[in-house]
């Protein structure tokens, strides 16, 4: 019987990407050039100045946690897996064999994998990149194999991270472990491929692999907001329900099934960073800011004497179970001076079953730097590389 590592490296050389899998392509790598451009002057951005180009541009695009994600797996599939491609020289194909792959074995860790608290971006992640730099490189489906089976050392990565820079630094070490497991399978590495099976039992996988329909079966969801995705619906829904509220806010009830709340493990974050994983947060920046942007999720915002006095009106009930981000549906009160306002929201903008407009994501970009549109107008893969050497130059060297 085939291994796991065997059939996906089989089903990523036989990838023939059709239009739809394409135009999916281009978007992801405007996305994602977009989140990473924003991020040029976070501090982690000189933090991380002198670690390899994947490991780099993967942290950078990922601290604002503005990149997009993959609902059925729990995953930020692209911030892997283009900073991979990029780095490896590759084009639209091989980001599609690597996301593919990442949205394939992320299902088949299955959601008790992401609720026992590990980083599925990651963990998944590690030997996906392996699969986007391998394809860039033209391994052959044995050579991919091996580079998935020497990915899995570097496959972990827990939510303990959420809200500091580990989060975003443990994705751009899954990313260079991939790069680094591709170049050394085409120098001729030998790993045994039961390798990948044998990690997805330790963590808990299911092994249950399904490699028809779309290169990544399910789409992937753009975010909104510069945060958690686990925030996204609560903050979209009450910004359907600001313009009702009356003086003073008494209290707010929100009511989610547990499984929504996951990755949300600040209830009273006193950093930006810590603001992006905190459900309360969430409940006070659509309550008290015109649009919750990169400036709501500073260390600033999120200590605002009104903020933290929000933070401490809102009660949360979890009904059990569930089995991710976007399971049933939030349900929000809110006591104020006026009738008790209360809304319901299934689907967040942005969410695949509501893909963002052209019109939504030129504002994202445009909200990505004054520059990010005209940079971004005509980008391909070859651009994009240049366009991060030059942005993002590797300044030093990290051994």
């Amino acid at each position: 019987m085939a291994s796991i590592a065997d059939s996906l490296a089989g089903w990523a050389a036989e990838l023939e990407p059709t239009a739809d899998d394409l135009a999916l392509a281009q978007r992801s790598l405007i996305d994602t050039m977009a989140v990473t451009l924003a991020a040029r002057d976070d501090p982690l951005a000189e933090i991380v100045a002198a670690l390899p180009d994947a490991a780099r541009w993967a942290a950078i695009g990922h601290v604002l946690d503005f990149d997009d994600l993959h609902i059925p797996s729990t995953t930020h599939i692209s911030v892997v897996t283009v900073p991979a491609v990029l780095a490896t020289g590759g084009d639209a194909r091989a980001y599609l064999a690597g996301a593919g792959m990442l949205a394939r074995l992320g299902v088949a860790l299955g959601w008790s994998h992401y609720a026992a608290g590990w980083h599925a971006t990651c963990t998944a992640g590690a030997p996906a990149a392996a699969v986007a730099a391998g394809t860039a490189l033209g391994l052959s489906a044995r050579q991919l194999t091996t580079a998935m089976a020497l990915a899995v050392p570097a496959a972990g990565g827990v939510q303990n991270a959420f809200g500091t820079h580990g989060k975003s630094l443990q994705v751009g070490f899954a990313a260079q472990a991939g790069v680094r497991a591709a170049m050394l399978a085409q120098a001729g590495a030998t790993a045994d491929p039961s390798a990948l099976d044998a990690w997805l039992e330790l963590v808990g996988g299911t092994g249950e692999l399904d490699l028809t329909g779309p290169a990544v079966p399910g789409g992937l969801a753009i975010k909104v907001y510069p945060c958690c995705y686990a925030m996204q619906r609560p903050i979209a829904a009450l910004r359907h329900i600001r313009h009702e509220i009356r003086g003073e806010v008494r209290g707010v009830r929100v009511r989610t099934p547990e499984a929504t709340v996951q990755p949300l493990i600040h209830d009273r974050p006193a950093t930006g960073l810590e603001g992006k994983f905190s459900l309360p947060y969430a409940v006070a920046t659509a309550l008290l800011d015109h649009y919750p942007d990169f400036a709501a999720f500073t260390d600033a915002a999120v200590n605002r004497a009104s903020a933290q006095h929000l933070l401490r009106q809102v009660e949360v009930s979890y009904p059990p179970g569930g089995a991710g981000l976007l399971t049933g549906e939030v349900d929000i009160e809110v006591e104020h001076d006026g009738p008790t306002s209360r809304v319901r929201l299934a689907q967040p903008p942005g969410a695949p079953s509501r893909p963002p407009t052209d019109a939504e994501l030129h504002d994202k970009l445009a909200a990505c730097g004054a520059d990010v549109p005209a940079l971004l107008a005509e980008v391909d893969w070859a651009s994009a590389r240049t366009l991060l050497r030059k942005t993002l130059p590797r300044t030093g060297v990290v051994e």
